[in-house]
């Protein structure tokens, strides 16, 4: 019998608890093995119960489930699924080692309660597989990068990134490190719909490049980098003059995902072709590997992540073992693979 995934839940509102407590019971592959009404509550417990994941809510009397998080982290790096309603909070938990987030729903919504509680379980499976990483110090000034990149061959250049689980501060690891006048990227991270928008705003406030969330109709250019919305729209590249732009257009889910990582490569590869770089990155799942492979075959320049770096070595793991994968690097040097390559093709 496969062992059950042991989850603390840590919340203050007894009601609130209840219902994560209850929800997560009924899955035969989950165990709540007990819940804290606080941080201090919290950080007794874990020793002793040992779980596997950690549910926690940000709102909290005494201390903050960001504060807890930084003092968590170092001293039991436990994969922790943070709860949170609809606020920057959640990127400060990712950054200080939170491995993903759920947002809050409207308890008067009946719908809106089940799409929690069955996205819930899934991150907490998703969370259980994953390798926690010690967060890293982040700087607060857009660096001042010197560039190389004077070639106008670079012009019409896409570079597209496809990232889930552990993304959000793995692709800021990459994009902080790229010189103001790289060419345009688009990026897909899996996310709620709102989220994206702050996710583009906090990037942007820490990067030399300029980065926004993408509305259909926006140039691909340089020293800009767009953020596919989350929500009900599929972010696509097409032809745009002599240039490319994005399409933001309402469709399907693609490899179980809206925003869709193979959608995006996919696009990318019949529409850019080798004058392109596709990157994977951290993720559950395979969404992004079958896309990459075909802009592989375009003609296209490949990086994955690897397996040491990521949070989740899903996606960029099919995406190898399919052979989509030119160029495998850490974390930390995906932005010098990419440097390297645009230098020596301008």
């Amino acid at each position: 019998m496969e062992k059950k995934i042991r989850v603390l839940v840590v919340d203050d509102s007894m009601l609130f608890r209840k219902v994560l407590i209850d929800s997560l019971s009924k899955h035969n592959d989950i165990e709540v093995v007990g819940y804290a009404v606080d941080a201090f509550d919290a950080k007794a417990k874990i020793p002793v119960l040992r779980p596997d994941v950690v549910t926690l809510d940000v709102e909290m009397p005494r201390l903050n489930g960001i504060a807890f998080l930084k003092q968590l982290i170092p001293q039991h790096p436990v994969p922790v699924v943070v709860v949170s309603s609809l606020n920057i909070n959640v990127f400060e938990a990712l950054s200080a080692g939170a491995v993903d987030f759920v947002r809050k729903p409207d308890m008067t919504k009946q719908n809106t309660v089940d799409a929690f509680l069955k996205d819930l379980a899934g991150k907490v499976r998703i969370a259980s597989k994953a390798i926690v990483h010690q967060p890293k110090p982040r700087e607060v000034v857009r660096p001042a990068a010197p560039s190389p990149l004077n070639s106008a061959k670079l012009k019409s250049m896409v570079i597209a990134i496809g990232a889930s689980t552990g993304g959000t501060e793995a692709t800021l690891t990459v994009l902080k490190d790229l010189p103001p006048d790289t060419p345009g990227i688009v990026v897909v991270q899996h996310m709620p719909e709102g989220f994206t928008k702050m996710y583009a705003e906090r990037l942007d406030r820490l990067c030399a490049m300029r980065v926004k969330e993408a509305k259909s109709g926006d140039a691909i250019v340089r020293g800009q980098v767009l953020i596919a919305p989350g929500g009900e729209l599929q972010t696509k590249v097409v032809r745009q003059g002599s240039g490319f732009a994005v399409t933001c257009l309402p469709g399907d889910k693609v490899s179980g995902h809206r925003p869709s990582v193979d959608v995006l490569f996919t696009s990318v590869a019949e529409t850019v072709g080798k004058n392109s770089v596709g990157i994977i990155m951290t993720g559950m799942g395979r969404d992004g590997a079958d896309g990459l492979l075909k802009m592989k075959k375009s003609g296209a320049f490949t990086i994955g992540q690897d397996k040491e770096s990521c949070i989740v070595y899903g996606m960029p793991m099919v995406a190898q073992n399919i052979g989509a994968v030119e160029v495998q690097a850490s974390c930390d040097n995906i932005a010098g693979v990419l440097r390297r390559h645009l230098v020596k093709i301008q």
